[in-house]
C-alpha cells in the first residue's frame, strides 16, 4: 500500500485552495482526487459572473475563477492530480480507497481533507404532492444541462424555492427564451442573495411569490402545470388563495446537503439535521487527522468564502502533519 502525506478528496474550489495552502505551509506530497474529468467542480457549470469580488478584487465567471486555481495546481510538482477518481472508502486510520479508470487503489494518508461538496435536495424531500411526470429537475442539474450539455429543459418553467441556484437558473432560462412563470418560495423572505433577487428576477420581470408553496404538480407524461397556494406563519394553506400556473418544466431549488458519507464511514460524528461534521470549529471533524472544507463543512453563499476557509483547512492539515514552510 502506498503512503501519501496528504490526500484531498474533491478538486473543486475548496479542494484546490486547500491543496495550494497545504503546499505553502510545507506539505511536500499532496494527492488530489477528483471524480470528474476536469478540475473546478461545480464552478465549471456556473458561467454567470459574480465570483472573485472578494478574493481577486475583480468580477469573474465560475470557470474563470476555477481556472486560476487549476493552473496553479497543475503547475505545482508537489500536487498529484488524479482525475476520474472516485473515493469509495475512508477508514478511521485514514486509509483511502478510490476507483480510477482500470483500477481500484488504496493509499494510507498522513492526513485527509474532505472537499466533497454537497448535493441538491430533491422534490421528494419537501415533498410536493401530485403525479410524477417528466419535466421536474433539480435546479443544479438543469444548470449543467443548459450550460454544459446545451439542452433546454422546456419552454415554460416554474422554479420552486428561491435559493441562489434557482434564482440564477430563472435568469438563465429566460435568457434562453424560456418563459419563466414564477419563483415560488414558502418562506416570507428569499433564501438567495439580495443581488440575485434583483439581477435575476426583478431585472427580468419574473414574479417572486413569497409565503407561497406549490401544492401540486399536474400532468401525466409531461408536466402540465402547478397549483400554488398562499401559506400562513405556520405554513398552513390559506383558504381561497389557490391559483394555477401552466408550465412544462419545474426546477426545484430547495437547499443543499453536504456530502459526508466518507466521513460517516470513517466513524465521524455527523449533525443529522444538516449532514455537516460535528466539530468545535470550522474545517475540523471528530476523526483525528481528517478535515473537511468547503460545502462539505457547511453550505456557503460565495465561492470566495469557500476559498478563504479551505486555505485554513490546508494549513490545519500541515500543522497536524508537523511540517512547516521551507
Amino acid at each position: 500500500m502506498k503512503e501519501r502525506q496528504l490526500v484531498i478528496v474533491g478538486g473543486g474550489p475548496a479542494g484546490m485552495a486547500a491543496a495550494l495552502a497545504a503546499r505553502g505551509a510545507g506539505v511536500s506530497d499532496v494527492l488530489l482526487l477528483e471524480r470528474d474529468q476536469h478540475l473546478g467542480g461545480i464552478l465549471n457549470q456556473c458561467i454567470h459572473p459574480g465570483f472573485g469580488l472578494h478574493h481577486f478584487k475583480e468580477e469573474l465567471t465560475g470557470p474563470e475563477y476555477a481556472d486560476r486555481f487549476a493552473a496553479r495546481v497543475r503547475g505545482d510538482a508537489g500536487i498529484e492530480v488524479s482525475l476520474r477518481s472516485f473515493a469509495v472508502r475512508l477508514t478511521p486510520d485514514r486509509r483511502v480507497s478510490f476507483l480510477r479508470p482500470g483500477a481500484l487503489e488504496e493509499v494510507k494518508a498522513g492526513a485527509v481533507i474532505l472537499a466533497t461538496g454537497c448535493r441538491e435536495r430533491t422534490r421528494e424531500m419537501i415533498p410536493i404532492p401530485g403525479s410524477r411526470p417528466a419535466g421536474v429537475y433539480p435546479a443544479g442539474l438543469a444548470q449543467k444541462m443548459v450550460n454544459m450539455e446545451g439542452w433546454i429543459p422546456g419552454r415554460e418553467a416554474v422554479v420552486v424555492g428561491s435559493g441562489d441556484i434557482g434564482l440564477i437558473m430563472a435568469r438563465r432560462m429566460a435568457l434562453e427564451g424560456v418563459k419563466v412563470k414564477a419563483v415560488i418560495e414558502i418562506q416570507k423572505t428569499s433564501r438567495g442573495l439580495v443581488r440575485n433577487v434583483v439581477q435575476c428576477l426583478e431585472d427580468f420581470g419574473i414574479p417572486l411569490y413569497l409565503g407561497h408553496k406549490v401544492a401540486r404538480i399536474t400532468g401525466r407524461d409531461r408536466v402540465e402545470g402547478v397549483d400554488v397556494v398562499k401559506v400562513d406563519e405556520r405554513f398552513a394553506e390559506v383558504p381561497g388563495s389557490a391559483f394555477s400556473l401552466a408550465c412544462d418544466t419545474v426546477l426545484v431549488s430547495v437547499g443543499l446537503i453536504p456530502e459526508n458519507e466518507l466521513l460517516e464511514m470513517a466513524g465521524g460524528e455527523i449533525d443529522r439535521r444538516t449532514n455537516a461534521p460535528v466539530a468545535p470549529e470550522v474545517n475540523l471533524t471528530s476523526v483525528p487527522g481528517v478535515f473537511a472544507c468547503g460545502n462539505a463543512c457547511k453550505v456557503y453563499d460565495l465561492a470566495d468564502w469557500v476559498t478563504r476557509d479551505s486555505e485554513l483547512a490546508g494549513r490545519l492539515a500541515a500543522e497536524y502533519l508537523g511540517v512547516s514552510p521551507a
